[in-house]
């Protein structure tokens, strides 16, 4: 099923390319609607996707989810942005044949970075996976040094899938690649066994008081409440703090409130990473057509 622009990196080579090489056939969805992907996948009887977590989550809020018959769904593609364990346990649960495949990398890279394999997704919840065999993932800190293992920083990636530059953009380029590498912009790791580990934008972190608050961890933590069907933090300004985290979250039970949601965070979250303000959603979270969630609109919802 091709659910995702056809004109970006997933469409084109995690969906398109992929089936050319196969030799398979590709579903094409106009406009993304979780009813109208649930009843094309279990007519064509889909085996095979890669579309963003937020994607998944949407379809698992379908009413009448179990009414269709996905039987034919063997590996299930997710990247783009941090799988919540909310959504992964609950997919694991009501489609427990589906391999579930973390896939990381950007429009830079041209195809996938880091590629989690499917029998070991289970056991690495929190893992974006391990860098295809030709590429290279260099985690640095602010001034461009390579990070031991374990310590977080910014995500660097090389290989032969990398492109050199920005199309007529010699300034763009010099700023955002070095050393044959690209800088990713994102937050992470890579522990000693090269699992990658993918915290947050660099744009979306929100820094209380000198504490680093990742936006994926809380939003993680989030996804758990059963009231949850979404969550979104983003980063608000205050006087004293610097920032303060602000979560916006949909709800599937409107009876939850904004005090239950801060109790549930702090049994999961050290108590600087429990979001500050809340705003209670019954509606969708804005996407972008690839189905990311686009933080910038929320920020300008805060002034």
């Amino acid at each position: 099923m091709l659910a995702v622009p056809a004109s970006h990196v997933t469409g084109l080579a995690a969906i398109l390319f992929t089936m050319l090489g196969v030799g398979g056939c590709v579903i094409m969805l106009r406009e993304f609607k979780a009813r109208a992907f649930l009843a094309l996948a279990g007519h064509e009887r889909m085996s095979h996707t890669l579309v963003v977590p937020a994607i998944y989550a949407l379809l698992l809020r379908d009413p009448d989810f179990d009414d269709y018959d996905l039987s034919a769904w063997r590996v299930g593609g997710f990247g783009g942005a941090p799988m919540p364990e909310g959504t992964l346990r609950a997919l694991a649960s009501k489609l427990p044949d589906l391999a579930l495949m973390n896939t990381y990398g950007a429009t830079e890279t041209t195809s996938p970075t880091t590629m989690m394999p499917a029998h070991l997704q289970a056991a690495h919840l929190d893992s974006i996976g391990v860098a295809v065999p030709c590429g290279e993932v260099r985690v640095v800190d602010d001034d461009g040094h390579e990070v031991p293992r374990g310590e977080v920083g910014e995500l660097w990636i090389g290989g032969p899938m990398v492109v050199p530059g920005y199309w007529d953009n010699a300034e763009a380029s010099t700023r955002e690649f070095a050393d044959g590498f690209w800088k990713s912009g994102d937050i992470g790791s890579v522990d000693p066994d090269g699992f990658v580990r993918l915290f947050d934008r660099k744009k979306d972190l929100v820094n209380r008081g000198g504490y680093k608050v990742y936006s994926a961890e809380v939003e993680s933590a989030l996804s758990m409440h059963p009231a949850v069907a979404e969550a979104a933090l983003v980063a608000r300004p205050d006087p004293v703090l610097g920032e303060k985290s602000h979560a916006f979250v949909v709800l599937r039970d409107t009876s939850c409130t904004a005090a239950m949601l801060r109790r549930h965070c702090a049994e999961h979250l050290a108590d600087y990473k429990v979001p500050d303000f809340f705003t209670l959603l019954d509606e969708p979270l804005p996407r972008n057509a690839n189905g990311k969630i686009m933080k910038r609109v929320l920020r300008e919802r805060l002034g």
